[in-house]
């Protein structure tokens, strides 16, 4: 199985992020992958809480660490492409990681206003 990194968005409309992200884990396993999103799991009530920018920024640095033992990194885009999404994208370049775009047909909602492909290096040094 491959390690891949979930990657979609999460600040916003949480509750529907949520269940886009697990539809996204799913869509991962049924791939024969063994996928995870620290957006899942760092920011359920307890652990870290997003609206503390040092919380935030702890959770962020913790998801970068697991890019050592990624395979991938998946980029669901159906609801677009975060600033926080950018930063990991933008590492996992600079990693040597593939990234790969996803899309999850029975989802529709936000337009892109950018592909993960046109993340720049500026977007990493500001996000």
């Amino acid at each position: 199985m491959k390690r891949v990194i979930i990657e979609s968005p999460f600040a916003g409309d949480e509750p529907a992020n949520i269940a886009y992200a697990r539809a996204a884990v799913h869509d991962s396993l049924m791939r024969s992958e063994a996928p995870f999103a620290s957006h899942l799991i760092y920011t359920q009530p307890g652990v870290l809480d997003g609206a503390i920018e040092d919380e935030r920024t702890c959770g962020i640095e913790a998801n970068l660490n697991w890019l050592d033992c990624a395979d991938l990194v998946a980029v669901y885009t159906d609801r677009g492409v975060t600033p926080g999404m950018h930063l990991a994208i933008n590492a996992a370049k600079h990693a040597g990681k593939t990234v790969e775009e996803r899309s999850l047909p029975a989802w529709t909602g936000h337009t892109l206003t950018q592909s993960p492909s046109q993340a720049t290096d500026k977007e990493h040094a500001h996000a």
